[in-house]
């Protein structure tokens, strides 16, 4: 195989991530009828957080703290505990997404995989026991754990180093060429892997556009198709020089 390393996104990678279905059922608990017009303002307040977290301009406490201060206050409760009962209500609805489970069974005897998730620890580990994932996945790294979220290079840099700690001796450079990035978000992780001068697979499964500056190796439509693309590949194919969109 091309690769000795495949590094996946977790949310919407290979994972659904309903969050309007996790804040439904984080509200129920507490007698509200969370709609639609409630997820919109929840979410005018929660993508501009993400945007600053991933910049580097708030931790990932005060993200999860901010998004709930309305509620919170609303409720008269912490924001830590709505927080906290989110992260478990999207625990408990937690679910792969379609191919996920065939993709990983075809590689797991064949490439070692790795997650890189800006998500956070509660969640991500919780999911990963509950599916049966943590020790088919030898490397999880969870941007609240580092300190940096993607695209910042300071995450793949810790990995690259958890990297040579599994499989490589004293200071031998790392093979990036040996290294894919699959994800579904463009300004996190196609441009965090192309910041670090690794191939980058865009899980685009919603035929969207491709942004200014960002060229991901590989395009994609669905997992099943990254399993084909693998099986397809030789050491001199896929270079980053070109985008290979095998999406139909």
């Amino acid at each position: 195989m091309k690769y000795q390393w495949i590094l996946f996104d977790a949310d919407d990678t290979l994972f659904h991530f309903d969050a309007f279905k996790g804040l439904e059922r984080l509200f129920s608990r507490y007698g509200v009828t969370f709609t639609e017009q409630d997820f919109q303002d929840y979410q005018r307040v929660n993508k501009p957080l993400w945007g600053d977290y991933q910049a580097g301009k708030i931790t990932a406490k005060q993200l999860q703290e901010r998004r709930f201060t309305v509620w919170a206050d609303r409720l008269q409760v912490t924001p830590q505990t709505l927080n906290t009962g989110f992260l478990t209500a999207m625990a408990d609805i937690c679910a792969l997404l379609p191919g996920a489970q065939t993709l990983i069974n075809g590689l797991k005897d064949k490439v070692n995989l790795g997650i890189i998730t800006n998500g956070f620890t509660q969640l991500q580990t919780i999911r990963l026991q509950k599916m049966g994932l943590l020790d088919i996945f030898s490397l999880v790294v969870i941007s609240e754990e580092v300190g940096l979220a993607k695209p910042h290079v300071g995450i793949f840099e810790y990995a690259f180093e958890k990297i040579r700690q599994k499989g490589l001796q004293g200071t031998e450079p790392l093979d990036l060429s040996r290294i894919l990035m699959v994800g579904d978000t463009q300004s996190s992780d196609i441009k965090g892997g192309m910041n670090v001068g690794i191939d980058t697979c865009w899980l685009n499964r919603f035929d969207e556009p491709l942004a200014e500056g960002v060229r991901p190796t590989y395009q994609i439509n669905s997992l099943l198709e990254l399993k084909t693309l693998l099986a397809n590949l030789s050491d001199n194919t896929g270079s980053a020089d070109s985008t290979q969109n095998i999406a139909s």
